[in-house]
């Protein structure tokens, strides 16, 4: 464990051998976001709606938590989003063309108690949700 006057060397090769303990580090090295994320390292993207889904939440809570099972538009993908708020899922039908971001819990992974969804619905048809679910705004009609 030299720290004397010609330790740099070992001091350098030792950070570089410790940052792969790192998780961060590890992920942004490998470019493993890049590579696994449906949404290709963009914060949204647009989808089409293939079914409504019921999911139960993990274990301490109970509660059913309403889903849409969704295509990407731009590579094909199928995901699990979250339409979040009381009564949300009623303005959002089969065929529609939805936004979905990314819901926020750390390490790329799902929110609380929602089993596997890492992802919610922010707008339908090009209209923001939650205005649908105000009454603010009109569901437009394709």
């Amino acid at each position: 464990m030299g720290n004397g006057e010609y330790a740099g060397r070992n001091l350098k090769r030792k950070r570089k051998l410790y940052r792969w303990l790192s998780k961060r580090w590890k992920r942004r090295a490998l470019k493993l976001k890049q590579k696994y994320d449906p949404l290709e390292g963009s914060p949204m993207a647009k989808a089409i709606v293939l079914e409504k889904v019921v999911l139960e939440q993990k274990q301490p809570h109970s509660g059913l938590i309403k889903c849409v099972k969704v295509q990407l538009v731009k590579n094909g993908k199928v995901v699990t989003a979250h339409a979040t708020r009381d009564k949300a899922i009623t303005y959002i039908d089969e065929h529609d063309e939805v936004m979905i971001a990314g819901m926020g819990g750390s390490q790329r992974g799902q929110m609380g108690s929602v089993p596997g969804v890492r992802y919610k619905v922010i707008a339908v048809n090009g209209v923001d949700l939650q205005m649908l679910r105000k009454k603010r705004k009109e569901k437009p009609k394709r």
